[in-house]
């Protein structure tokens, strides 16, 4: 078939004219499928369920250098919980704190914390005239609802094949001091599934920032969520990078096992400078006497190191791999050729992202959902839910059953062609 635009205006009225045939046998089906947001199935939940027998009433819940993890104590994370997740996050144990289970919460804390009592001795956010935040986009909406909630005005910079548009990072960064950070997902990003390149990673290393208490979030949410075993991404390890550079104190850097373990039961952690470390140390002493040590060490006997780890996500991979590929098919095989939009082959994460035409975004998912199919709301992956193209979809495989995946892309890529067909038959008309 010849791309839409090639056809006549008969050709396409004929062309929609079939589809909404097509349509109206889904609705007939009265489904009610969920793809809205990037939650682990229950298969993957399930490789969890081993987790929930290396404690029991009989276990020695005594930590190596005699912690008893029932008592308080232990601030920054049981030593073998810092020594487990160091080696995912490929960083010093001593540089790392364990949080809860949310790593969204700890992002939301330290903007919190910014807010009300600055940054390293700096000025309360609060106090200041105005504060700025860059935001990468397409990205990520629960970053962007964090500032948003606060009130922070949010700037939006492109993201580009090997990360965001660090060109306008640099000069926005070093000409305007009420910019105070910067969003990232730096490796299969949300919702693109790609790894920002070795010069990106190396150029936010370098930045020059106007502002002393500007943080690059670094939110290393992905880091072990390969879908393959031999084509993975691999990111240059940033609080490194940032020594090198004489720029230690330039990042807070966020990961958890929440896609890895349970998502509402897993550990989250920080890696970050000592300068940044003592900060953060500084509001825990008054906000907690320790996090659960009961569930670091649950995870620690679970995984052992970091080699159970890799294994496990393997398992991960084998489920949700056919997942992903079951998309790219689909949308490969209905909308190939047709010139109606363009998405992404990720390597892993937990996205694929969809550009429409111009303007049909929207359209797209609210006829999705009036078939039975829930996605994540066009716009959400920018500030205040604005796109301004009206043409990011995010795609989240993972939930659904094979079956129930295939039955939604086809429903998807139904919707594309319908509101595509529309769009440029509106367009002439006009």
């Amino acid at each position: 078939m010849k791309q839409y635009q090639e056809m006549t205006s008969e050709e396409l009225s004929q062309e929609l004219a079939a589809l909404k045939v097509q349509y109206k046998k889904y609705q007939a089906l009265g489904l009610s499928l969920d793809m809205s947001r990037g939650k682990p199935c229950q298969e993957q939940l399930d490789l969890s369920m081993g987790m929930m027998d290396v404690l029991d009433s009989a276990s020695d819940l005594t930590c190596e250098d005699g912690t008893d993890c029932r008592n308080y104590g232990q601030l920054t994370g049981i030593q073998e919980a810092r020594e487990l997740l160091g080696d995912m996050m490929e960083n010093n144990p001593k540089d790392i704190i364990i949080y809860g289970n949310s790593s969204l919460n700890v992002m939301f804390d330290t903007i919190s914390r910014a807010w009300t009592h600055g940054v390293m001795g700096n000025t309360p956010w609060c106090k200041l005239p105005e504060v700025k935040f860059l935001c990468p986009v397409p990205g990520y909406d629960r970053h962007f609802a964090i500032t948003e909630f606060f009130g922070i005005e949010m700037i939006p910079v492109p993201m580009t094949p090997t990360g965001p548009d660090m060109d306008m990072v640099e000069t926005l960064v070093h000409e305007d001091s009420a910019i105070k950070g910067i969003w990232c997902v730096p490796k299969y990003s949300n919702p693109q599934g790609i790894s920002y390149s070795d010069e990106t990673v190396r150029r936010f290393a370098r930045l020059q920032p106007a502002a002393p208490d500007f943080r690059i979030f670094w939110d290393n949410a992905y880091g072990m969520h390969h879908l393959y075993d031999h084509k993975q991404d691999y990111l240059i390890e940033i609080l490194a990078e940032c020594k090198r550079a004489g720029n230690p104190d330039l990042v807070y850097k966020f990961s958890s096992t929440s896609k890895i373990t349970f998502p509402g039961s897993g550990i989250a952690a920080v890696a970050t400078s000592p300068n940044n470390m003592e900060d953060f140390i500084s509001y825990l002493r008054k906000q907690t006497i320790g996090h659960d040590k009961v569930n670091q060490l649950r995870h620690v006997r679970f995984f052992g190191d970091i080699h159970g780890i890799v294994e496990h996500m393997r398992k991960h991979a084998e489920i949700i791999r056919p997942k992903f590929e079951t998309v790219e098919n689909i949308l490969e095989r209905d909308l190939n050729g047709l010139g109606v939009g363009n998405w992404t082959t990720p390597l892993g994460g937990y996205f694929i992202m969809f550009d429409s035409l111009p303007g049909c975004a929207k359209d797209i998912v609210a006829r999705a959902k009036k078939a039975g199919v829930t996605m994540t709301n066009a716009g959400a992956t920018w500030p205040y839910g604005k796109d301004p193209q009206d043409s990011n979809i995010r795609i989240a495989p993972t939930y659904p059953s094979l079956q129930d995946l295939t039955t939604a892309m086809e429903i998807f890529s139904l919707c594309v062609r319908i509101s595509s067909c529309k769009k440029i038959l509106a367009d002439r008309a006009s």
